[in-house]
């Protein structure tokens, strides 16, 4: 091997190691306090609001998003699940972008890697992206289409029962069971929950992974997964049951989380700034504000459609694409366009038929643009974007005895002792992963 080859290898493994010490403790703080609050925060009440579209239903999708996993592919099951249930389309469209883009976990990687403006930019975004989402899914989907999107739903399940799948074709299995992660269009089950804490629940349901205990149903859950005849109360009994949704959480997006720090990584080590400035267009074209403006937020919405992982770990490229040159609201764009990947209109293809993803894929592009031009407005007009404020040292070292190195020194060891506490409870619950 040749110097410069071993010398590019090195320096990759160097941004490769100090990106991941640096998004280690956020992401694990995240994690944990999310997993907390799916536990402690019932979603039952939510689920039962969502059969039209106002106000009132968007700010319960919006909170039962924010609530739920951040997995990008989880998001769209659990969606295809609530139209399963008859929400309407905009509930349902509006849940897929809370719930991965309006989370905790996200939020915090966000301040550490880009600073405050970031995250007011992302809250701000996302709370725009959802009214656009439902006004326009409300009133711009062709109902004949969205009858067909209903079809092609039914037409994937036998008529006698309801069922959630999140990402695994499993359907010719034909046993009582709950899905969690799973296409189980074909099982015999009564229904299912994915990610979401119902234990008060009681109507015929299965669950994903989740404490429900009290749930009164007719086929025999206890059988599968062993769970105790009544709710254990005390701190420590809460803790533990948290810490399963942790581990599951981990068990489905971990490995994208590792893939998309790796990919990130790469292209940063690899890829100047100058490189990056070449994607965007020149502030010295002398085009108008609102046309540079629109041609950055569409390249950051495609580049996110081709280079995107995961959520949170895709928040390091959108550093780089910062530190690129892109402007405010481009970032903004390419964050939020993490429901327009390619694998992601796969999805979308197989739960809903090609014609429904097309206008469900154009709808949603209209809206991330939209989203990114207002913020990109709001957050210029208001003179909020300051370089000082919002510039990190993208390729920072977070050694020495500095906060980064304090808070990992914490992190570290107890996300291991809270996902090994997770694994346990989950096993003995039959839900190992």
């Amino acid at each position: 091997m040749e110097s410069g080859d071993s010398n590019i290898i090195i320096h990759v493994i160097s941004v490769l190691f100090n990106m991941s010490w640096q998004i280690f403790w956020p992401l694990a703080f995240g994690l944990i306090l999310s997993s907390f609050i799916r536990h402690l925060l019932p979603v039952d009440t939510v689920v039962k609001h969502l059969g039209k579209t106002d106000a009132k239903s968007l700010t319960f999708t919006t909170i039962l998003g924010m609530v739920s996993s951040s997995c990008s592919y989880a998001a769209a099951s659990l969606s295809h699940t609530l139209l399963a249930k008859k929400a309407t389309l905009a509930n349902a469209m509006a849940f897929l972008v809370s719930s991965t883009n309006l989370i905790v976990e996200m939020f915090i990687v966000l301040v550490a890697l880009m600073g405050w403006t970031f995250l007011w930019g992302e809250v701000i975004g996302g709370l725009i992206l959802i009214a656009t989402v439902g006004f326009l899914f409300s009133r711009f989907y062709p109902k004949e289409v969205e009858q067909e999107l209903r079809q092609h739903i039914e037409s994937a399940e036998p008529a006698k029962h309801a069922h959630s799948d999140c990402g695994m074709d499993m359907s010719n299995m034909k046993h009582e069971t709950s899905d969690c992660g799973m296409d189980m269009s074909n099982m015999k089950s009564e229904t299912s929950d994915c990610g979401m804490d119902m234990s008060s629940m009681k109507h015929e349901t299965s669950d994903c992974g989740m404490d429900m205990s009290n749930m009164k149903h007719d086929h025999s859950m206890h059988d599968h997964m062993d769970m105790p005849a009544q709710e254990e109360t005390g701190l420590m009994s809460k803790i533990t049951k948290s810490a399963g949704f942790f581990q599951m959480d981990l068990a489905m997006i971990g490995k994208e989380i590792l893939i998309g720090v790796v990919v990130s990584s790469i292209l940063i080590a690899l890829v100047p700034q100058e490189g990056w400035k070449a994607l965007f267009i020149s502030n010295d074209v002398g085009l108008p504000i609102w046309l540079h403006s629109l041609l950055d937020v569409i390249i950051g919405i495609f580049v996110a459609m081709i280079a995107y992982v995961c959520s949170v770990g895709n928040l390091i490229l959108a550093a780089a694409l910062w530190h690129g040159g892109i402007s405010f609201g481009g970032v903004i764009g390419f964050i939020l366009a993490d429901v327009l990947t390619i694998p992601m209109m796969g999805v979308y293809k197989k739960y809903y038929g090609k014609r429904p993803t097309k206008w469900m894929v154009g709808l949603l592009f209209l809206s991330i643009l939209f989203t990114g031009l207002c913020v990109d407005a709001i957050f210029n007009g208001f003179g909020w974007v300051s370089t000082e404020q919002t510039v990190r040292t993208l390729n920072q070292s977070g050694f020495g005895m500095n906060m980064t190195t304090v808070m990992n020194l914490i992190f570290i060891p107890l996300s291991i002792w809270y996902y090994r506490l997770g694994k346990k409870a989950n096993a003995d619950m039959g839900m190992s992963m």
